[in-house]
């Protein structure tokens, strides 16, 4: 980061879709697919093929060119250059120009895709995302098992980068929202806004909006061999200032055209699919780097100037953000004068357990995800005589059986009778204790669905707090069975 970048962080979690609506299962594409053109850059011609991958698998791109086949995520820890373009390298295997390509895979909600090239760059096609939206959709999509996850912003998040003069804020929104303005500087273009209410929009709204270049900008990339692969059908290239016969003629024979026009401001007459299309092309941008962050994202981000600097390091402080919240330990919020949303009899009329076995007073929290349960410990228990005379502690399998019964909530939680039903353990794993748990203190349980509930079957990641303090953790699956009413 220079002196003149600020950073002001944000609360980020990573959470599942699944939210009281019922959940959101992530999604591949059904079959192969391939597609062709030149690389905008290096001119070399690619051909990018795009196949199914298995859940939370992600982005990837193999480059089949190359010894081993080296495989790069689409990970913004692997961002290179962000010059005319992003670039993604691992162990010397390098991609560039993916924004596109990502683009229309979160255009389209596609969660898990490999995509092999054989080449070093992504064909650029017509400069938009609408020839990979057309392709993918030929492919159609498939529903997966496991859940979609989201990063959900809960508080503000800003960036500022006063060389370039952009800004990016991101704030807590229930969908994906991008708000765009862009001051080019130019009596043609003027400033410029474009919006994108949801994701579901982009297909119609933004898919199709292509990359440009002012003229002068051109010139200098001609002159150091940067756009190789460049045409004037891959691009938009505005042309704000008079510009010399001599200088047409010239670029004609670069393009390989019997004549180049510019008398309508943009170079051979070309007709902008809608007024605002660079502005929508930078919103397009911002949906390929921000997939870098490795999930969908809830929340609305305003740019300013936005560019792939930007971009990828907005990306990156979202994705810092998710690292550090994912070590935070979250400590259920306990109200002991609150009505509990389960007290005891409620739980006897789910929970098979009785006394002496029924180690939990209270349900707090429960969603198809997780569930939150209380367990007050007093000197009265059956066990603290024997364990251990004049130091009463509770016992490590006493807490696991507790933690156990809370989870036991949250999978009867998915049948309408739940009196009807058993719980057994299947398995117990990576269980610690951390801390002594004696007479006066409160156990809050803290369960969440490692996968999805399927067959009865629930694995769950457990943590047990006493105060601020985790005093016991462990994974467990359990599956309930119907009684038998013969016995």
């Amino acid at each position: 980061m220079t002196e003149n970048q600020s950073i002001n962080s944000s609360m980020i979690l990573e959470q599942p879709a699944s939210k009281g609506a019922g959940p959101v299962f992530q999604t591949t594409i059904r079959e192969a697919v391939s597609i062709s053109g030149v690389g905008l850059h290096t001119g070399a011609s690619v051909t990018l093929r795009f196949l199914p991958a298995p859940e939370n698998h992600g982005y990837k791109f193999r480059r089949i060119d190359l010894p081993g086949q080296p495989v790069v995520e689409a990970d913004v820890d692997f961002v290179t250059d962000t010059d005319r373009g992003t670039t993604l390298m691992k162990d010397g295997a390098r991609v560039s120009t993916v924004e596109h390509v990502l683009a229309a895979l979160v255009g389209l909600e596609i969660d898990n895709v490999l995509m092999e090239v054989d080449g070093p760059e992504m064909p650029i096609m017509d400069g938009s995302s609408r020839p990979f939206i057309d392709l993918l959709d030929k492919a159609g999509t498939t529903e997966q098992q496991a859940e979609r996850k989201y990063i959900v912003l809960t508080e503000n998040l800003t960036y500022e980068d006063t060389t370039r003069r952009s800004e990016m804020l991101a704030v807590p929104s229930d969908e994906y929202r991008i708000t765009v303005m862009v001051d080019y500087n130019s009596d043609l273009l003027g400033t410029q806004h474009a919006s994108l209410y949801n994701i579901r929009e982009f297909r119609q709204e933004i898919a199709d909006s292509r990359t440009f270049v002012f003229l002068h900008e051109l010139e200098m990339l001609l002159q150091h061999n940067l756009i190789k692969g460049g045409d004037i059908n891959n691009a938009i290239v505005v042309v704000d200032k008079p510009i010399a016969q001599e200088q047409l003629d010239r670029l004609a024979k670069v393009f390989n055209k019997e004549n180049v026009k510019a008398d309508r401001g943009f170079l051979n007459n070309v007709k902008l699919r809608y007024i605002n299309e660079p502005a929508r092309h930078k919103l397009l941008d911002i949906v390929g780097d921000l997939a870098l962050v490795g999930a969908p994202i809830k929340g609305h981000i305003l740019a300013a100037r936005p560019g792939h600097v930007a971009n990828v390091a907005f990306a990156r402080q979202i994705r810092e953000m998710v690292k550090k919240e994912r070590l935070k330990v979250k400590v259920p919020v306990y109200d002991p004068k609150a009505k509990p949303l389960y007290d005891i009899n409620a739980i006897m009329n789910i929970l098979p357990h009785r006394s002496p076995f029924l180690f939990i007073d209270k349900i707090t929290e429960l969603s198809d995800r997780h569930v939150v349960g209380v367990k007050s410990v007093t000197m009265n228990e059956w066990f603290f005589p024997g364990h251990f005379p004049g130091a009463p502690v509770m016992p490590g399998v006493i807490q696991v059986e507790a933690m156990a019964q809370v989870g036991g909530i949250l999978v009867l939680s998915t049948v309408p009778d739940p009196e009807n039903y058993l719980t057994y353990f299947l398995k117990i794993d990576n269980t610690k204790f951390r801390d002594m748990v004696v007479p006066g203190d409160t156990i809050i349980f803290h369960l969440e669905l490692a996968a999805p509930i399927r067959r009865g079957i629930c694995h769950m990641v457990g943590k047990a707090f006493v105060g601020d303090r985790v005093v016991m953790e462990s994974e467990m699956m359990a599956q309930i069975v119907k009684r038998d009413k013969k016995k």
